[in-house]
């Protein structure tokens, strides 16, 4: 964290001595996990997944801190306006997000409430209709890992979005560097922000496995398949056939393997699931330590 606030400032001061200031914004996400630093062109667009809110906090202090060292320079003096350039820009129909400036002229850029709306319509729209009559609520968003066999022993970490809501889990492919979008983008970016991976109801996980050596924050959820079965083959069975078949499509589990680099979230998301479960199942989860 020290040694990125000494490259922005490295970056900040190389720039102002050539007449420009590379550094002109930070665009903060709504849970404080990647803040984005833009740029004039794709090229000059820096995204630092923390994966902590506190972390992000951390950083976003420590790099006022350094600008405030190697930039003093004066506070712009505000622009007279009237009345009616004050109306026209509150009335542009766009929904504006809360700007802070800083001394150096850099500017800090949090989301607005149309963000948070965004992610709960998508959210939304993968639900089973008996839930959507449901009030929609998100308990968790975190930044994590698909942990998936490499070569030999090595293991592949893809990066993904898990969200947690009162009755079901997902799991988003996201960009963290086209959005929001910046001022030099002429038209959106051809990938939606969110990408649906996989989803499942909490209802269905059977159990959580704990224990992974290489990665102590790793967890596999282990769902029962019973949401993407055929119903009516499995009603519709041959009791004078042959069943093995059709008892290991019952029987079939689906894994998620999971590594989340922050010790906090990976114990508030095992402490969120085993509520919701237990107040959807009417029993314990369990959670067994492996390795």
């Amino acid at each position: 964290m020290c040694q990125l606030g000494m490259r922005a400032s490295y970056m900040y001061q190389w720039e102002q001595a050539q007449g420009t200031i590379l550094l002109q914004s930070l665009c903060n996400d709504w849970y404080s996990l990647f803040p984005l630093f833009p740029g004039p062109s794709p090229d000059h667009i820096v995204t630092c997944l923390t994966r902590d809110s506190y972390s992000t906090h951390c950083f976003i202090q420590r790099l006022m801190s350094v600008l405030s060292l190697v930039a003093r320079a004066p506070s712009p003096e505000p622009m007279e306006t009237d009345f009616y350039s004050e109306f026209g820009k509150k009335h542009t129909g766009k929904v504006e997000n809360y700007e802070l400036i800083h001394s150096s002229r850099v500017k800090f850029v949090y989301p607005n409430e149309e963000e948070i709306g965004d992610l709960h319509f998508i959210v939304s729209e993968k639900l089973e209709p008996s839930s959507v009559s449901q009030s929609l609520n998100i308990l968790l968003y975190v930044l994590g890992f698909n942990v998936s066999p490499g070569n030999g022993e090595e293991t592949l970490l893809q990066p993904k979005t898990l969200i947690l809501t009162s009755s079901d889990l997902f799991l988003f492919n996201e960009d963290y560097v086209s959005y929001p979008l910046p001022d030099f983008a002429k038209e959106p970016p051809k990938k939606d922000k969110y990408q649906l991976v996989d989803g499942r109801r909490i209802r269905d996980l059977d159990r959580i496995l704990m224990g992974n050596q290489t990665y102590p924050q790793s967890l596999t959820l282990v769902f029962d398949d019973v949401g993407h079965q055929d119903f009516m083959h499995s009603v519709c069975v041959d009791h004078f056939g042959d069943t093995t078949q059709s008892n290991m499509e019952m029987n079939k589990e689906v894994q998620w393997n999971i590594f989340i680099p922050s010790a906090d979230c990976c114990e508030k998301l095992i402490s969120l699931l085993a509520r919701q479960w237990e107040t959807l199942c009417g029993r314990e989860l369990p959670v067994e330590l492996t390795g």
